[in-house]
């Protein structure tokens, strides 16, 4: 059984913060990237939580990400935010625009936030929650270093490549949050399997001939299995569309891996799309969407993507967070070693 030790959100955020810190990253790089792991603890979503750490940390010392990075915003057209990463952590990049992408929405009922030079976000349907919270309908893209194979082959050409979708609720929560990538099970979750020597369950990945495998090591060498076949592929490359080509951002052809020390900075891309629905709905959004909710709600057993996400981070902003012992001893190293 795994050893696991509960720690607070506020000790989650406070221990990812000295670690990136330690590692070379400014407080200003930094603190983004920490919230966000403390809160996707929360959500109960620990492959991309502090399992994380010790690679971010170590791709700021091999100099796959800039830790002391300034990233640029330029706003080109009224409705249009762009961010430069500068090679940085893709977190402050966000937090940069956000701002910007809800104040330019309000005022003309939709706008873009282009994000380019940058990394792996995380958890995506995190970013898009927040632009829920304040009132939009939040669209997010965000590509990823080649792992799925195009409908007939056999080797990568676009990422995992998620989309998510959220949509304002009248209690502060979305009323509805969809995060999911164009895999049928994100590639962090077979780099976990790898790491801990488990077997995956097939129609997770495929070997480099395209057949179905079971083991993780042989599917990360490699393909991912796209979700639902054709129509999987079909979602990497609207996302690859939206977060490379819209963004000026690399494609995932070309982009180093998120994992390892090899490659440099792969300078991958987001893509937000921020809606005031008051702009376009003629007042019946939330009418609308409550119906949608509530014709799910009516059914026993159906629930609504972002469920299982919202109940944990209820549960756990009050009781805290199982976190595996393994994962806090390499962190707390690091934070030692500084």
């Amino acid at each position: 059984m795994t050893e696991t030790q509960t720690l607070s959100l506020a000790e989650i955020e406070e221990i990812s913060l000295k670690a990136l810190m330690v590692a070379g990253a400014s407080e200003e790089n930094a603190k983004p990237l920490a919230v966000a792991t403390a809160a996707t603890e929360a959500d109960g979503v620990a492959s991309h939580g502090l399992a994380y750490i010790p690679i971010y940390c170590e791709h700021v010392q091999c100099g796959k990400v800039d830790g002391q990075a300034s990233p640029v915003l330029s706003q080109p057209r009224p409705g249009v935010i762009t961010v430069d990463a500068a090679t940085g952590f893709a977190h402050a990049a966000i937090d940069m625009g956000f701002q910007k992408l809800i104040e330019a929405s309000e005022a003309q009922g939709i706008a873009a936030l282009a994000i380019n030079n940058s990394y792996n976000c995380g958890v995506l349907g995190y970013h898009t929650y927040r632009l829920a919270q304040a009132g939009m309908v939040g669209l997010g893209f965000t590509n990823a270093p080649a792992s799925i194979a195009p409908s007939g082959g056999a080797k990568p050409v676009v990422g995992t490549n998620p989309f998510s979708l959220a949509v304002p609720g009248s209690d502060g929560e979305p009323a509805l949050l969809i995060d999911q990538s164009a895999s049928t099970i994100a590639k962090s979750e077979v780099m976990k399997h790898a790491r801990e020597g488990k077997p995956i369950p097939e129609g997770w990945a495929l070997d480099v001939d395209g057949n179905p495998t079971t083991d993780p090591n042989v599917g990360l060498k490699g393909s991912m299995a796209p979700s639902g076949g054709y129509k999987g592929v079909g979602v990497a490359l609207l996302t690859e569309v939206m977060a490379a080509a819209l963004a000026g951002a690399t494609l995932g052809i070309h982009a180093s891996p998120f994992s390892g020390t090899a490659g440099g900075p792969p300078k991958t891309g987001q893509f937000f799309m921020a809606i005031d629905p008051g702009a376009t709905s003629g007042g019946y959004f939330a009418e609308r969407i409550q119906d949608l909710v509530g014709a799910i709600r009516a059914q026993d057993g159906a629930h609504i993507p972002g469920d299982g996400r919202t109940a944990k981070r209820k549960v756990n902003r009050e009781a805290g967070v199982a976190v595996n012992v393994a994962t806090l001893d390499k962190i707390n190293a690091i934070i030692a070693a500084g």
